[in-house]
């Protein structure tokens, strides 16, 4: 399905995170893969994954730092020459701002959580489309966080917010390119980045306990979709957020 494909993967820190389900199910399609890892804390954990599928290349990029974002886009141009589609599973929050009451949101907590969590997608997607030479998929990852108040997520569900909506607005703007760009809205997964909000164990129960499935998304569950999102079985869909959720959205009361 992706045979002769190249995709570029930000946010893997462990085998546990949805970038990496991402990443194996496209490879598994016969993707060539690019990882990014932020900071020398993750570097390790990343390149040990990257090279369970050989061939990957492995660069910095701190989406904080420009100079390291165009590094790494430069890097991916110059071992293959071009680029088929991304994958940003990116957000940051700090602690401190993802328990208690949003109220209390700090200045400097809020322009980090949507500098990380949603300015990185126009960021990377400004970056990558001039590799995008025959036109490619965008695919972030969001949370129904984005649009009804989960009790802790606070400051990054406005940040997933305007996640979505930079999805439709960079899709609107890059489908003159034949580039699309869409989201996935998956249900709670027991990740490192999660496990910063606090109740995620509560959460999950809950989710589990009401969702039509009766249980909680995988991240394999999450992988699959990304791969069919940036595959050209999708080649119709852009601006949107799917959710991947076991169905929890659609209840109501």
């Amino acid at each position: 399905m992706l045979e002769n494909k190249v995709g570029m993967i930000f946010g893997v820190a462990n085998k546990r995170s949805i970038a990496w389900a991402c990443a194996a199910s496209c490879a598994a399609e016969g993707a060539k893969l690019a990882f990014t890892y932020q900071g020398e804390r993750l570097k390790e954990n990343v390149e040990k994954l990257a090279a369970e599928l050989p061939g990957s290349l492995v660069v910095p990029c701190d989406v904080t730092n420009q100079a390291e974002v165009d590094a790494a886009f430069a890097a991916v141009g110059e071992k293959y020459g071009k680029l088929d589609f991304v994958v940003h599973s990116i957000a940051f929050a700090p602690k401190e701002a993802l328990e208690g009451e949003f109220v209390t949101t700090t200045r400097e907590a809020f322009t980090t959580a949507l500098e990380i969590s949603a300015f990185s997608l126009t960021q990377i997607a400004l970056a990558a489309s001039p590799l995008m030479i025959e036109g490619g998929s965008i695919v972030t990852m969001t949370y129904y966080g984005a649009e009804k108040v989960v009790m802790n997520y606070n400051v990054m569900g406005v940040a997933k917010a305007a996640l979505e909506a930079s999805t439709r607005y960079l899709a609107a703007d890059l489908g003159k390119q034949n580039i699309r760009v869409n989201a996935i809205s998956a249900g709670p997964i027991n990740t490192l980045s999660a496990r910063g909000v606090k109740g995620m164990g509560s959460l999950l129960g809950y989710v589990a306990e009401r969702s039509p499935l009766k249980r909680n998304v995988q991240a394999s569950e999450v992988g699959n979709t990304a791969l069919f999102l940036v595959s050209d079985m999708s080649s119709g869909i852009t601006g949107e957020t799917i959710y991947v959720d076991c169905g929890y959205n659609i209840m109501g009361v």
